[in-house]
């Protein structure tokens, strides 16, 4: 019963639009004083709290926080998207699918879904309209490609994962490459698709050469030398998680100053963006812990574990169930108060029952990345609407439909090849 009025409270509290991180911790800390008393209570909160603030580990939210910022002031987005179009414009849909090639790159480097969206959605959307792109295929293909940002490492997602869950983050990492690049190939197989049936929708632009094709390569060296550097060295053990957002963010910081974007001003105000994105994920971060101790101590995970043996299920149903649970929240939960409220509930069962908890944190991010594109708070949509207020959202609606089509032959294939997410870890030093 004090469960369920704390979930009724809390609901209540996100209504009222009480902010994640404050109604978690209020529900959190109100739950555990009325489990072990107050003065444990407020013990946990101030221990919690320090510890969070004052932990080397956790610096590497805001240091890849910094490295985004930088980079999306550097411009390379633009260079990102011409080189993609200069290999796939020439194709029908080409534009379409050099956007996804776009939003992986930027992804890489980002770690925002939302920044992606809105950065793509300035550079890709006006070119797909000059050579007469059907609205649908446009807005969809921008809002789509953008939830790679919380799939490709360096993924903040993952990070607040790895910290509820402690798994190690550089395998989280590395275990999100290759079904980001799965999740690519997969969005410009539904693009494929789609303008094959209805040609009109994606007209072919200009073609270009292989020598052309190659020479525009250079535009994009920056991003992938930062990308292999970070990645790179957290794959053979040259440096922790910690250590590899430091060095991205001095890369990026490298890159700003070569590119010729930077100046004193511009970066004294990234440094604020990226302390008040910081102080606002922190906070939330804080929130959740809080809010798992409260679940923990009243024995929830552990309840349902015990009720999901007695029906004596095979496994395999039981994450069929989850995946079934999240797609449902997508739909009324934004991305990161559904992956906050949730993993603390799921991932003690997900254990017990011998499931990698690498495996499932990737599991995860790729359903709630349908969340942000399905109605009605898909949050991508309404970043696109922010953006091109001219498109209708039930435009955009309807132009993602191919994409969740892809997701969820991704999740799919996720489940019956664990390999494809742990693979890449269990060769990491």
């Amino acid at each position: 019963m004090l469960i369920f009025l704390a979930f009724v409270v809390l609901f209540a509290l996100l209504l009222c639009r009480v902010p994640i991180g404050f109604a978690l911790g209020l529900i959190g800390t109100g739950g555990f004083a009325a489990i072990v008393g107050l003065e444990p209570a407020l013990r946990s909160l101030g221990g919690v709290a320090s510890d969070t603030v004052m932990s080397y580990d956790f610096a590497v939210i805001p240091m890849f926080i910094l490295m985004a910022n930088l980079i999306g002031r550097s411009g390379i987005s633009d260079d990102l998207y011409a080189t993609s179009n200069v290999w796939f414009g020439g194709a029908r849909g080409g534009l379409a699918i050099a956007t996804i090639a776009s939003c992986g790159g930027f992804s890489a480097v980002s770690g925002s879904s939302l920044a992606t969206a809105a950065t793509m959605a300035k550079v890709a959307i006006p070119p797909m309209r000059s050579y007469h792109y059907s609205d649908t295929l446009a807005a969809g293909a921008v809002a789509a490609g953008g939830t790679l940002g919380i799939l490709i490492p360096p993924s903040i997602a993952l990070v607040l994962y790895g910290i509820m869950t402690q798994s190690d983050i550089g395998k989280l990492f590395a275990a999100g490459v290759l079904p980001g690049i799965l999740g690519i190939v997969l969005y410009m197989a539904a693009i494929a698709i789609w303008v094959r049936i209805d040609p009109d929708i994606g007209p072919a632009a200009k073609k270009h050469s292989f020598p052309e094709k190659i020479a525009s390569l250079r535009g994009v060296i920056g991003i992938l030398a930062l990308f292999t550097l970070v990645m790179g060295g957290l794959y053979v053990g040259l440096f922790t998680p910690t250590e590899a957002a430091g060095i991205g963010s001095c890369g990026a910081l490298l890159i700003t100053t070569l590119r010729g974007r930077f100046n004193w001003k511009e970066f004294l105000e990234v440094i604020y963006t990226s302390a008040r994105t910081s102080v606002t994920l922190l906070t939330i971060l804080i929130g959740a812990m809080l809010f798992a101790n409260f679940i923990n101590v009243a024995r929830l995970p552990q309840t349902i574990g015990d009720w999901v043996s007695g029906l004596e299920l095979a496994p395999i149903y039981v994450i069929l169930v989850i995946v079934a649970v999240y797609v449902i929240l997508g739909c009324f939960l934004e991305s990161l108060s559904m992956m906050l409220l949730t993993v603390p509930i799921f991932y003690p069962i997900v254990e017990m029952m011998g499931y990698d908890l690498i495996w499932f944190g990737i599991l995860v991010i790729v359903v709630i990345e349908i969340s942000m594109i399905t109605p009605p708070i898909g949050i991508n949509i309404f970043v696109l609407r922010s953006v091109l207020p001219d498109i209708p959202t039930k435009t955009i609606f309807k132009g993602v439909i191919p994409f969740i089509s892809a997701d969820l032959a991704r999740i799919s294939l996720l489940i019956i090849f664990p390999a494809i997410s742990l693979w890449l870890p269990s060769l990491m030093r």
